[in-house]
């Protein structure tokens, strides 16, 4: 019997880096993981079959919400078929035989510097430079054989790109996790979906978001989560994302959904998938 070939996952970032990590978390069969530099480069790879499925970022619990990819989830036609929570574990890497004193710049994601902000600033005359990726900082620092510069990355990183740990778990809070959606073009099901996230916009009523919400609470569903951003093109306006428990096969989602379009005038499901878990480090 043939082998079938392995699923083809889109993540931001080189190699090793965190996304990589919550993929081969999420999927406990082999894949094959591709990097591609941006998120936006993630959500192309999906739409034009390049790869399965993708995996992104969307907040971090010390950091909040990655903004461009809840912008990405309205632009797109992709569906959220699953999530997972990974914990992330940041450690200060450079090249074998660098001394903490040595070093003069800390490259790494943005994200990471913020989640590291306290041991960063406890080292006086040290620069953070933001860098597009966190094992990509790493990969930049071993290539360039750069001897007075470190990252901030995963051990997995350090392992692989052979470098040595200077110091270890320095994210300012020990629960430090990020919440990652995986994306597909068809709603595929890993299991019974038992979350439910959505995107809408309001009409001008009195009342409208406090309406909006009612829906939910009505009908006894719990709310999860919700974000506003800006509605590009009309200043002072948003749009909410959403997360409920509960998937679209129920009958009191689908007669909150139906309630809530009748006082909005923009509604879009992300999908429904089952919720996300956590493991208790990403040590390998």
């Amino acid at each position: 019997m043939e082998n079938s070939k392995p699923k083809t996952i889109a993540f931001q970032g080189e190699r090793y880096a965190f996304s990589e990590i919550a993929a081969k978390q999420f999927f406990t069969e082999e894949i094959t993981c591709v990097p591609c530099k941006t998120f936006d480069i993630v959500f192309e790879a999906v739409e034009n079959g390049s790869a399965e499925f993708g995996i992104i970022p969307l907040e971090n619990s010390l950091t909040g919400s990655i903004h461009r990819n809840y912008d990405l989830l309205l632009e797109h036609e992709l569906m959220v078929v699953g999530e997972v929570f990974l914990r992330v574990e940041q450690h200060l890497i450079a090249n074998p035989g660098v001394s903490l004193s040595d070093i003069k710049t800390v490259y790494s994601h943005p994200q990471a510097l913020e989640q590291c902000r306290k041991f960063l600033t406890s080292l006086p005359g040290v620069e953070p430079v933001a860098s597009y990726d966190t094992a990509g900082s790493v990969k930049m620092i071993h290539d360039q054989k750069m001897h007075d510069s470190a990252a901030i990355a995963s051990s997995l990183a350090a392992r692989i790109y052979e470098m040595q740990i200077i110091k270890q778990e320095i994210e300012d809070i020990p629960e430090n996790f990020t919440r990652f959606h995986v994306l597909s073009k068809n709603d595929k099901k890993f299991a019974q979906p038992d979350k439910t996230s959505i995107v809408f916009s309001m009409k001008n009523i009195p009342g409208a978001l406090f309406k909006a919400l009612s829906v939910f609470a009505l009908r006894d569903i719990d709310l999860l989560k919700i974000e506003s951003r800006p509605l590009r093109g009309k200043p002072w306006a948003y749009i909410f994302y959403l997360d409920f428990s509960g998937n679209m096969d129920e009958e009191r989602s689908k007669n909150a959904i139906r309630h809530l379009q009748e006082m909005s005038n923009f509604l879009k499901i992300l999908g429904s998938y089952p919720s996300g878990y956590s493991k208790e480090s990403n040590k390998e």
